[in-house]
């Protein structure tokens, strides 16, 4: 069988005739730059392995394009866990690009439940909610996304309505996630990657049937949600899928209550005068100041110090920033003074990657002035 590709017009029906078995798809974007470099990378004139519905196409930090090759069983997996999660099979709403996992599992989730998926299209999050019939009504976004919303007042509504709002694609603020809760908002977190078929951990607590454990503190996931592997790249997939596990790039730990906490990547780590950093505990006591929206944590190269922990910090009133001295000052308090960044930048927005991600080259970009 052959690798079919398609774009986001194509993309509902590729993926209904995908999971009953028919041609794998290779969703891609129209618009993106990097696509024609993607779909080279794929090579869609090489068979797929068999069971194969969806190869996911990425390219991360590195830029080294690679294919996840998804079976039919573990989207459908993923999908089943996530409704008996949340409540129920219901109608999902499209906010996502439709060629990332994320995007994918939202269709297929609706799919599967037997009502179709609800494009957003070029309409606004309220006009494409309140053409949802239900029986339940789900969505998924990430935390900027989520931020902006509630910002609105029609946005706001619109989210009330909804039975869960799952939040991906990046770490949520703890203050954004208590704003949502307490506004009404029935939002979840969610933990996971393309090589998992989405999220498999929501609030910290595995999707029935998935398991996680720590190695040398990196995450490692199991269950019927994982991947077949790598297209093309039996050594990538050798290395990273190994007795039914799959080694993730993401630092983690266990809270007392058992729960998992996701620390970042392991290669974001920042090692600052021989003292490593974890970039995602430093945002979480960032964003945790007022009037501070948002804030993305990277390092910078320094003769001194080897890599030098510094931040951009978006404000909830941009004509109020909040006194830099004063963040320094909370995050050495509670992280110690290694983690103290020795650069903060104020800036009116953080630069978006793919799905609504942080771009950290864009910010460093940024932080240097460049």
């Amino acid at each position: 069988m052959l690798l079919t590709p398609v774009d986001n017009s194509g993309i509902v029906t590729a993926l209904a005739a995908a999971l009953a078995g028919g041609p794998a798809v290779l969703p891609l974007s129209a618009e993106e730059p990097r696509t024609r470099a993607l779909r080279a990378a794929m090579a869609p004139e090489k068979p797929v392995l068999a069971g194969t519905a969806v190869v996911v196409a990425t390219s991360g930090s590195t830029g080294e394009a690679k294919g996840v090759e998804l079976s039919a069983a573990a989207l459908s997996a993923s999908a089943a866990a996530t409704h008996a999660r949340l409540g129920g099979p219901g109608q999902w709403l499209l906010t996502l690009p439709a060629h990332h996992i994320a995007g994918v599992q939202v269709i297929v989730r609706s799919l599967l439940a037997g009502l179709p998926p609800v494009l957003r299209g070029p309409r606004s999050f309220a006009e494409a909610a309140a053409t949802m019939s239900g029986p339940r009504r789900y969505t998924s976004l990430v935390p900027t996304q989520l931020l902006r919303l509630l910002d609105t007042p029609e946005g706001l509504d619109a989210l009330r309505t909804f039975d869960a709002v799952l939040l991906g694609g990046a770490a949520t603020p703890g203050p954004l996630l208590a704003r949502a809760r307490a506004a009404g908002v029935p939002v979840a977190t969610t933990y996971g990657m393309s090589e998992t078929a989405g999220g498999c951990v929501y609030d910290g607590t595995p999707l029935d049937g998935v398991r996680v454990r720590l190695a040398d503190g990196v995450i490692h996931l199991a269950g019927p949600v994982l991947a077949t592997g790598y297209r093309l790249d039996p050594a990538a997939t050798a290395t990273a899928f190994a007795e039914g596990w799959f080694r993730t790039t993401d630092a983690g730990e266990l809270r007392p209550d058992g729960t998992l906490k996701v620390l970042g990547r392991t290669d974001f780590m920042i090692n600052t005068g021989g003292v490593k950093v974890a970039p995602t505990a430093v945002e979480e006591v960032l964003t945790a100041q007022p009037g501070v929206a948002e804030a993305c944590v990277v390092d910078l190269p320094s003769e001194e110090w080897g890599q030098l922990v510094a931040a951009a910090v978006v404000p909830t009133d941009p004509a109020a920033p909040p006194e830099v001295g004063a963040l320094r000052a909370a995050v050495r308090e509670r992280l110690g003074g290694p983690a103290a960044p020795k650069l903060i930048r104020v800036v009116g927005h953080l630069p978006l990657l793919g799905p609504g991600k942080v771009d950290r080259i864009g910010v460093k970009d940024l932080l240097r002035g460049t």
